[in-house]
């Protein structure tokens, strides 16, 4: 879909990049050029993801909880020593499981905001103020959820994706003239490992409610971070990857 060696000279940081669309985002940025820094908790399957992608190009990797900023300053440390500048942000980690909302416990809820709002937070105000505004350049791009019409089954996560989805447009104008772009892609069902936290029946339904008619591709997210971290007059915007979904078809039954 891209011109050959696109990101060269590039340097980016994909959060939850050991699995799923995280790693396919880089595994695509590595293919086009960029040096790539992969991020997520466990350490042994993100050692085993990079030594995997590094067959593609640079690609180092970095262990932590999102939900711990002190461990986000570090990472900052460590991207500073090994390649002194950081391009590009996508902030793909994050977590939730399905329940309906009288049935989420206090601690789960927590857990929830914290990681999907807090932790984008945490890690989007460290990358700017440590190489975005300083250098006055730079891209962002969140990975929220398919929200349109509210997020019914699991509203901790509709939640916290919303918020950053808002904290998408904020950001954008504030740090327009710094040369610093905000932008938000929004899967909708995505065949990916993550599927593999739902009911097997759960899943089995939902290509009906999908006017499509099939479950979204990994490398189409992925393609989809690609171009706004391409478009440079495009900030502020959040692009819907879903077959359609937020116009029609819900899995929840009322």
């Amino acid at each position: 879909m891209f011109q050959d060696k696109i990101f060269e000279g590039k340097t980016a940081l994909v959060t939850g990049g050991r699995s799923g669309i995280g790693y396919e985002i880089a595994r695509q940025l590595l293919h086009y050029g960029a040096e790539v820094y992969i991020a997520s908790r466990k350490e042994e399957p993100l050692k085993a993801a990079a030594a995997e992608l590094s067959k593609l190009g640079t690609c180092h990797y970095f262990a932590l909880d999102i939900r711990e900023p002190e461990k986000i300053d570090e990472l900052a440390t460590y991207i500073k020593d090994q390649s002194g500048k950081l391009d590009l942000l996508i902030n793909n980690a994050g977590g939730q499981f399905p329940s309906p909302a009288e049935g989420i416990a206090r601690k789960g809820w927590l857990a929830v905001i914290n990681t999907n709002l807090n932790g984008t937070w945490f890690m989007t105000q460290e990358m700017a103020n440590s190489f975005f505004l300083p250098q006055e350049s730079g891209c962002i791009v969140n990975i929220i959820v398919d929200h349109y019409r509210g997020f019914p089954g699991m509203s901790h996560t509709g939640a916290a994706r919303a918020g950053v989805d808002n904290l998408t447009k904020s950001l954008a104008v504030e740090w327009a003239n710094r040369n610093v772009r905000i932008n938000s892609v929004a899967p909708g069902i995505i065949k990916s490992s993550g599927l593999e936290n739902y009911p097997p029946e759960m899943v089995a339904q939902v290509s009906d409610t999908i006017p499509v008619k099939r479950l979204g591709k990994v490398e189409e997210v992925a393609e989809a971070v690609l171009f706004l971290s391409l478009a440079d007059y495009v900030t502020g915007e959040t692009l819907y990857i879903d077959g359609g979904s937020r116009l029609w078809g819900d899995m929840w039954q009322v």
